[in-house]
């Protein structure tokens, strides 16, 4: 019979031993064993060659296999791993692509799954509980439609506040370009005042252009809760001719790219946070540059870095502030400081962002189209080309948005 598996070693001990006597032929020992005489040859010879370790059986796996990585290209993987250690593996895949087309170097990278188990064997990666969060697309929901170009949209937030290790409060402010996801600017402030944010954003222009619209959430500095949520940040980007788009209330997926964002900077600058506000913002800066040079995002065509996709609004940032101007139809009146216009014998109050500013008055016609536009009586109000709401002349006071709405209807 064959040789089973548990009596090998000891078989084919006796089988070589009795090859060594020589009292019996080759032929006669291999019917007597059960086994081809060129089993009997292997074996007889692997003992001469190797003693009785070569009786031992060998591994039956093929020295080299199709789809075996190269032991180079994996070095490579788990090096840029080590220095990148909350990148996934497609982006690795796509900075190590990357990097080899720009030395020319022709590398047959294994596929994203692949490296993901490499990454698991080398306990560089430790498995989470997968969470369902809905849709991730933003774009079309509750109105929000997709940025068509570079400098189309900028979105802005702040930061949720945390403490450095000194105990110093910081509230970094943030702005992106919403078509390439370049970080334009990531600056670590002490608090939200207007003044910070605004020369902040001023620097920010001087450096990039002016984009065609601003979207951010309706906190401070961005809005208020007075008329139309205008804030005096709001009335300075008007002027500038920068439209200023405000998300829902409740909806931060409206702003989505620029919050998912908000998770990748916390957990590579912030986890823990810097010692100092001077070491946090030298964490920004080196986040910044990593983030727009050298990491692949997903959410952007063939895994481009944001920084291949952008480029700096052909729009200057004035020397001069504007004022906005209206159509010859229009009354054209001045806020005062307090945030009210006079109308005829009146003070009508408007909202404090608004003083110091001019806005335009444009009769309402509307069951009497032949009357002249002074014996009007309500009128749209306008502050550059944003409607503020209806003034009631003989009342001399804007109507409340529900009488506006029901006055309109």
């Amino acid at each position: 019979m064959p040789w089973k598996e548990s009596l090998m070693a000891d078989q084919r001990m006796r089988f070589v031993s009795a090859c060594l006597d020589e009292q019996d032929s080759m032929a006669l020992l291999c019917r007597r064993f059960g086994i081809t005489r060129r089993t009997g040859y292997k074996w007889l010879e692997r003992f001469r060659q190797e003693g009785p370790s070569g009786l031992i059986d060998r591994s039956r796996a093929p020295l080299t296999h199709p789809n075996q990585i190269e032991r180079e290209v994996e070095k490579e993987i788990l090096s840029m791993r080590t220095v990148h250690p909350t990148w996934g593996a497609r982006k690795l895949l796509a900075a190590l692509m990357r990097r080899s087309d720009q030395q020319g170097r022709e590398i047959d990278w294994p596929a994203a799954s692949t490296v993901v188990q490499m990454l698991r064997r080398a306990g560089l990666v430790v498995p989470r509980r997968r969470r369902y969060h809905g849709s991730a697309a933003t774009a079309g929901v509750c109105g929000v439609a997709a940025a068509t170009g570079p400098n189309h949209r900028w979105c802005a937030d702040f930061k949720g506040w945390f403490r450095t290790g000194d105990g110093s409060r910081c509230e970094p402010l943030t702005i992106t370009d919403a078509h390439s996801r370049f970080l334009l600017r990531c600056q670590a402030t002490s608090s939200p005042m207007h003044a910070v944010v605004r020369g902040l954003f001023e620097a920010t222009f001087r450096e990039f252009g002016m984009p065609e619209a601003i979207r951010t959430d309706n906190g401070e500095p961005f809005a208020s809760v007075g008329l139309r949520g205008m804030s005096r940040l709001a009335v300075w980007w008007i002027r500038l001719g920068i439209t200023h788009e405000r998300i829902e209330p409740g909806h931060p997926q409206q702003n989505g790219s620029h919050e998912r964002m908000h998770g990748t900077l916390k957990q590579e600058t912030a986890n823990p946070p810097a010692g100092s506000l001077r070491a946090q913002q030298a964490r920004f800066n080196a986040f910044r540059t990593e983030y727009n040079q050298e990491r692949p995002h997903e959410g952007l065509p063939a895994m481009a870095t944001p920084q291949s996709l952008y480029t700096a609004s052909p729009r200057p940032f004035p020397d001069r502030l504007p004022q906005p101007l209206y159509p010859s139809d229009h009354v054209v009146r001045y806020v005062d400081i307090n945030g009210k216009f006079r109308w005829k014998d009146k003070k009508v109050r408007l909202c404090k962002p608004l003083g110091e500013q001019t806005i335009g008055l444009q009769p309402l016609e509307l069951s009497w189209p032949q009357c002249e536009p002074q014996m009007s009586r309500y009128w749209t109000v306008r502050f550059g080309p944003v409607e503020l709401g209806v003034l009631d002349g003989e009342a001399g006071q804007m109507l409340s948005e529900r009488a506006r709405r029901l006055f309109l209807a």
